[in-house]
């Protein structure tokens, strides 16, 4: 047996041992922000605690995200046998990932994994039926790109396996020690995605791009809530990561399916409503998806962290994410 197969076998071996359920997520910021940012577009690199199998909930940056990750010294944890080819980031690119969570096919969501195409390794793109049918029609096409998938125009390269999720259907993450379950979201009429992370008894919720329910005329929100209410109120949902992508100021009309801090708070109220009064109190809320801004001025973040925190009667706390940033959730 190969030395990196030895040493993969025994790293799996003292997870098995090590770390025990219970013990949260590992969650690296691979892209913070929204709009126009390249480089640094919505990916989320997530795996429970002590255990370096890893997916990622959109993958907007990739590369960009792990180089600055490692500059950050959120890498630091991470051993690259000695007769691998790879550097550290390739080590993590090809060999830790083991799958992408891609909650809409918007290129900000997906340009990283698109960039990275070519030196990735195989693995599974889980996404909703819908979502995968555009990334196979839109990109992995032979005119925008290589058809790197396993389905669509032909030659198939079939270095990615779409895995289409059920609405609502728990589904095991391949070569990890996760699970997904998929809720779908409403964003200014495209077909987006809500995550629900499991390892053991724990959970996190990573959203796609959403607008609010009365704005999109749809309950898809609400209906995550109550999905997620019991595990809120047991303290099992470690973490949400979903978008505010403008400050207060932007007008419904011109929301194209994104969040405002009022709007957040306003739902995050209804799921307090539904996990008990206090429910949400220190549940750390990860703020996505802030749009770059090429105005002078106060930066949105602080703006919208300002805007959060004024109407926060329920006790969240509110993280704004930088790129390379690693949190235990």
């Amino acid at each position: 047996m190969k030395r990196t197969a030895l040493l993969a076998l025994a790293a799996s071996l003292a997870f098995s041992m090590g770390a025990q359920a219970g013990e949260g997520f590992d969650v690296i910021a691979l892209g913070a922000r929204g709009g126009i940012e390249d480089g640094n577009l919505s990916a989320y690199l997530i795996s429970p605690h002590g255990d370096p199998r890893a997916v990622t909930c959109d993958a907007g940056a990739l590369v960009a995200g792990l180089r600055t990750a490692e500059a950050k010294g959120a890498l630091v944890d991470v051993s690259v046998p000695a007769d691998s080819a790879y550097t550290k980031i390739g080590y993590v690119l090809v060999e830790q990932i083991k799958g992408y969570l891609i909650s809409h096919a918007h290129l900000d969501h997906i340009a990283g994994l698109i960039a990275a195409s070519p030196d990735d390794g195989k693995k599974p793109i889980y996404a909703l039926p819908s979502v995968n049918s555009d990334i196979e029609q839109t990109y992995f096409n032979w005119e925008a790109w290589p058809n790197f998938g396993n389905r669509g125009k032909e030659p198939q390269l079939k270095k990615y396996d779409y895995r289409d999720l059920p609405a609502g259907g728990k589904v095991e993450l391949a070569d990890t020690a996760m699970s997904v379950t998929a809720f779908p979201l409403s964003h200014g009429g495209v077909e987006s995605t809500a995550f629900l992370i499991e390892s053991g008894d724990d959970a996190l919720l990573c959203f796609g791009d959403t607008g609010p329910d009365e704005v999109e005329k749809s309950t898809r929100i609400a209906d995550v809530w109550t999905a997620v209410a019991e595990k809120v109120r047991g303290k099992r949902l470690k973490a949400i990561i979903i978008e505010v992508s403008y400050t207060n100021a932007q007008p419904d009309k011109f929301l194209f399916g994104h969040l405002t801090p009022a709007w957040l708070l306003k739902s995050l109220r209804g799921l307090e409503e539904k996990a008990g009064k206090g429910s949400l109190k220190d549940l750390p809320m990860v703020v996505s998806h802030i749009k770059y801004s090429l105005k002078k001025g106060p930066s949105p973040q602080e703006e919208i962290l300002g805007e959060l925190q004024a109407g926060n009667d329920l006790g969240v706390n509110f993280i704004i994410p930088e790129q390379g940033l690693k949190w235990r959730f």
